[in-house]
C-alpha cells in the first residue's frame, strides 16, 4: 500500500464518523481500523503517527491510542 492512500482511507474513515459527534468519532475509527485494517495497515498508520501524523485528521490522530496494536514477530 502506497503511503499516500493510506492517509486518503484513514481520512475518508474520519470523515464518515466524524458525523456521530467527537468522542464517539474517535472510539468508532478505532474500533473500525482496528477490525478491518490488515496489521500491515495499522502498523503503516501507526508508524506515521508516531513520527506525528501529518495530513492526517483529527479524529484519526486522537483514535491513535485506541487503534489494536498489531503483534510483533517476537511477541
Amino acid at each position: 500500500m502506497q503511503h499516500e492512500d493510506m492517509l486518503r482511507m484513514a481520512n475518508q474513515i474520519a470523515s464518515f464518523f466524524n458525523g456521530s459527534g467527537p468522542e464517539a468519532a474517535v472510539k468508532d475509527a478505532a474500533d473500525h481500523i482496528s477490525k478491518f485494517w490488515d496489521p500491515r495497515m495499522r502498523t503503516m498508520l501507526l508508524a506515521h503517527l508516531e513520527t506525528g501524523g501529518e495530513g492526517l485528521d483529527a479524529t484519526i490522530v486522537k483514535a491513535a491510542a485506541l487503534i489494536k496494536r498489531p503483534k510483533t514477530a517476537d511477541a
